[in-house]
């Protein structure tokens, strides 16, 4: 088999593919004789047509056939014989017969830019002291306390700063109701009944509960407000709203005591003392985490600075593609409207580029060491996975399997499991220094 390979800018590579007569003929053949075995033509018995013949009736499709079984095997042949790392194929085409029964066709490939690693042994990182003090399981209690707390009505005085309000409310900007200037803003702008509202300074709308303090149970004040200049929703901003609020209920939020019946109603038959010891493990295991992700963006950060090279464009093109769906998606999911997405479009675009330029640069690194080291995953370790995606959307594995297999995301799984064995043995291999504050981790693809 003969290959040119064409190196080309961006990281994109051109080969030329040639197979021998000899290998050609031996698939036409088997291909051909099978052809013969069940082919009906008139004039024969099956199986008992001349080769000729069945080659002229069906030549496009034993070609079809050849071309499946023998590209795909020779294409792979030659990256292996090249020694290409490829990360994606982008064509295959141009497939000839030669009178000769020799094959060309050309690929069209993206392959791994090349760098030099840095001594990735013993990466020096400094990782936040583990160790959990009084004051953060009093914190976390106080948290507890908060979470517990009872709302007691009040209704024999005016709202304080601190107090709950249970309001109905509704908007208007020159006596047009806000639903109508700004149809996609949130309910809670336009109006609502029953509305909880926790008094607070620059809560909610601006000096919007200052204008409420004092006011009693069933009393209806007229608040008015001015959107600032920033405000998200723009065909309010700047704009000044009158609220009419009608106050129904005062709620006071009284947390519970601190002692052994609270205690017990969380933890059944426990003591306040047990329910420390159960807060002490629970922060020992968050910071235990911390720790990890400390480790990870120090190491990550640390083989970033002694790494350059450029990133193949096409495929940083595809993955700030992939990004900026999966931004576009979170922030859907918070609440915020496609306009005001609109709005943000540069600065999202912006983000995704950066995240997806980090996360190629991350995986080619983590890949190159993962091939020196031969860190490779096993078909036990993509089941389990399998497995455990399944449990998360409540299907069957077996499910689970086809969905990866439809969408041609099984590969994308075995490469996660390797990055993650990859930065694994990173963090088994560090050098740790003195104590420092945790370090951000990057997001994983």
């Amino acid at each position: 088999m003969k290959v040119e390979v064409e190196k080309q800018p961006g990281s994109v590579s051109t080969l030329q593919i040639e197979l021998p007569p000899e290998e050609v003929s031996k698939e036409w053949y088997a291909i051909a004789n099978n052809f013969a075995r069940f082919a009906r033509i008139p004039g024969y018995r099956p199986g008992k047509a001349p080769r000729s013949v069945i080659e002229k009736r069906f030549r496009k499709e034993i070609q079809d056939e050849l071309t499946k079984k023998l590209v795909s095997k020779s294409y792979h042949t030659a990256i292996e014989q090249n020694q290409l790392r490829v990360v994606s194929l982008t064509n295959l085409e141009d497939v000839q017969f030669g009178q000769d029964k020799s094959m060309r066709f050309r690929a069209t490939v993206v392959t791994a830019p090349e760098f030099e690693l840095p001594e990735y042994k013993n990466i020096p990182v400094e990782l936040p002291d583990t160790k959990i003090s009084d004051a953060e399981v009093d914190a976390a209690l106080e948290r507890l306390r908060d979470q517990s707390a009872d709302f007691v009505d009040v209704p024999e005085r005016g709202l304080q700063m601190g107090d709950f309000a249970v309001i109905d409310f509704e908007g208007s900007i020159e006596a047009k109701p806000v639903s109508e200037i700004a149809p996609q803003a949130s309910k809670n702008l336009q109006g609502g009944k029953k509305f909880w509202l926790h008094l607070a300074p620059d809560n909610f709308l601006p000096k919007f509960c200052e204008q409420m303090l004092g006011q009693k149970r069933d009393e209806t004040r007229a608040i008015t407000i001015t959107f600032p200049a920033d405000f998200p929703v723009k065909e309010l901003a700047t704009k000044e709203a009158s609220y009419t609020v009608a106050l129904r209920e005062i709620k006071e939020k009284v947390p519970p005591s601190l002692d052994d019946a609270w205690a017990g109603k969380l933890l059944s038959g426990k003591t306040l003392a047990d329910l420390r010891q159960m807060i002490e493990r629970d922060l020992e295991h968050e910071k235990e985490h911390e720790l990890e992700r400390a480790k990870e963006g120090q190491i990550v950060k640390y083989l970033h600075e002694r790494v350059q090279f450029e990133l193949p464009p096409a495929l940083l093109k595809n993955e700030t593609r992939r990004v900026l769906g999966e931004l576009v998606q979170r922030n859907r999911e918070r609440g915020i409207p496609d306009d005001m997405l609109k709005d943000k479009e540069k600065e999202l675009i912006e983000s995704a580029a950066g995240l997806a330029a980090h996360r190629l640069k991350t995986n080619f690194i983590l890949h190159r060491i993962a091939e020196r080291e031969k860190i490779e995953t096993s078909r036990e370790e993509v089941d389990q996975q399998i497995r455990a995606e399944a449990t998360r959307y409540d299907i069957s594995a077996d499910k689970m399997r086809k969905e990866l297999e439809e969408h041609d995301r099984l590969n994308a799984l075995a490469e996660q499991i390797v990055l993650g064995k990859t930065l694994d043995f990173l963090k088994a291999n560090v050098s740790v220094g003195q104590a420092a504050e945790p370090a951000a981790v990057p997001e994983k693809s």
